[in-house]
């Protein structure tokens, strides 16, 4: 079959159970999933360069929270925002995006379609997720996004601010310097909580202004957890919050028992 009938197979499937932005559906149907993940890429999720490529269908929830005003870019095209020739961007639009937790670059592709490609930043603590993710984008056509090494809860500050902030990865609280890098009226998505999680909205204040439904994610990593490392169960706040406690690991955080995210994962 054709990839992109395949596509378009996928994306009503989507449709068929979820409420999906249309602009979202749009680009879905027009990114190739193929170029980010090669093994059963139509399907649910996949383990790719040793992380986990997110289920469309969690990608397309992601960015209907995220409630993006697409800009008027040809599909595949780079941001042409200062080329006169191109179609006047609408008041509304959105502006630079960020993507915490590149992944393997699927989600800023599909964000490339709706705002441009240089108003998309990614940025992974995993350098080999960044390679891989700069690859990918570049052979699907994406190849302004921006891809970063760096840790997640920092943001990019050297490109902020951002009209969205999303954030590939669970955290116990909307990180500070996330909230402080949203341009006025931004908004922040992100899976927020512990073992229990829910999809959040968060607003440039701070508060959580709406909750998009229960997700499963991995925790977002800090420095040390990356790579082919173990996935510690802790959080940079939990550590301060509990290194006065008794234990073998209390010093560190690193193996608590209280946020069991495999046990948690394995449930979906």
């Amino acid at each position: 079959m054709d990839p992109g009938d395949l596509r378009d197979e996928m994306v009503d499937g989507i449709e068929s159970r979820l409420s999906v932005d249309e602009g979202v559906a749009l680009a879905m149907r027009t990114v190739p999933r193929t170029d980010f993940v090669d093994d059963a890429p139509y399907d649910g999720r996949s383990d790719v360069e040793g992380t986990t490529a997110l289920a469309p269908e969690m990608v397309a929830r992601l960015l209907t929270a995220l409630d993006v005003d697409a800009r008027n870019v040809p599909s595949g095209a780079a941001d042409r925002a200062d080329d006169p020739s191109q179609p006047a961007d609408s008041a509304d639009a959105t502006g630079d995006v960020l993507v915490v937790g590149a992944g393997v670059g699927y989600t800023a592709a599909i964000l490339a379609e709706l705002v441009g490609e240089t108003r998309v930043h990614a940025v992974d603590i995993d350098r080999r997720l960044v390679y891989a993710a700069r690859s990918n984008l570049e052979s699907a056509g994406y190849g302004g996004v921006l891809v970063d090494a760096g840790d997640g809860a920092r943001g990019l500050p050297d490109y902020a601010p951002f009209d969205r902030i999303l954030v590939e990865a669970a955290a116990i609280e909307p990180p500070r310097r996330l909230v402080e890098q949203l341009a006025p009226g931004g908004k922040l998505v992100l899976p927020l909580g512990g073992p229990e999680q829910s999809l959040a909205v968060v607003d440039d204040g701070g508060e959580v202004i709406d909750r998009c439904g229960p997700v499963a994610f991995r925790p977002l990593l800090v420095d040390g957890e990356q790579g082919s490392a173990p996935a510690r169960n802790r959080t940079v706040r939990e550590d301060a919050e509990r290194a006065s406690e008794p234990g073998y690991f209390a010093e560190t955080g690193w193996e608590q028992e209280w946020i069991d995210w495999d046990e948690q994962l394995s449930r979906r």
